[in-house]
Parts: C-alpha cells; sequence; structure tokens
C-alpha cells in the first residue's frame, strides 16, 4: 500500500528520503477526540512497509476546538529514527509499522 502523493510532505532523515502525510480531516473519533492524531510515513520512491504513527495530542481538526500542536518535520523525523531503532524497515513490503507515543493523550469521554 502506497502513500497518496497529494498532500504528502518530504524529508530527508540521515541522507535518506521519505514522504509523511497527516490526513486532512479527522476521523470520526478523532473528531471527537477520542482517539490521537496519526499520521503515515514511507520511504520515497521505494514501494516497502508505511510506518504510521499514533501521537499525544488531537486532531488539529477536533470538533471541540482543543488546541492541538502541529506535526513538525523535527517530530517525523524523531518518529522515523525511533521506528528504525524499534526494527521498521521501510523497504521492505509488508504490513503497517504501528509506532505508538500516545502515552500522554487523555481522552474526551
Amino acid at each position: 500500500m502506497a502513500l497518496v502523493k497529494k498532500g504528502s510532505r518530504r524529508i530527508t532523515v540521515d541522507g535518506v528520503a521519505y514522504r509523511w502525510r497527516v490526513r486532512g480531516r479527522a476521523t470520526y473519533a478523532q473528531g471527537l477526540v477520542w482517539r490521537p492524531l496519526a499520521y503515515a510515513v514511507e520511504r520515497a520512491e521505494v514501494t516497502g512497509a508505511i510506518m504510521v504513527v499514533t501521537t499525544n495530542q488531537p486532531h488539529p481538526s477536533n470538533w471541540f476546538e482543543i488546541s492541538a500542536r502541529p506535526v513538525l518535520p523535527a517530530d517525523v523525523a524523531g518518529a522515523i529514527r525511533a521506528a528504525h531503532a524499534r526494527g521498521w524497515t521501510p523497504e521492505k513490503p509488508g504490513a503497517p509499522f504501528h509506532l505508538d507515543l500516545s502515552e500522554e493523550f487523555t481522552p474526551l469521554s
């Protein structure tokens, strides 16, 4: 499965090119702040495994207008390095790699 190119951004981490993308519209659970913001990362121009990063903040388009910090390139670079340390091999096809950074997320009830 490949990342949609439209709306994705390029980043180079340790000399390797990647693309990453945040979903523009919140899912139902993200809109209600039941689930945190997530974004996807893949190697640029290489077909392989996608990484899904679950953050510890709400989606910026949540329906309660709870403030959210944008995902910055530094956050993406840190997530890529952490995923590599945990065994993500983006050049090998396979199931998506999930990196859960949501330990401090508090959902609305």
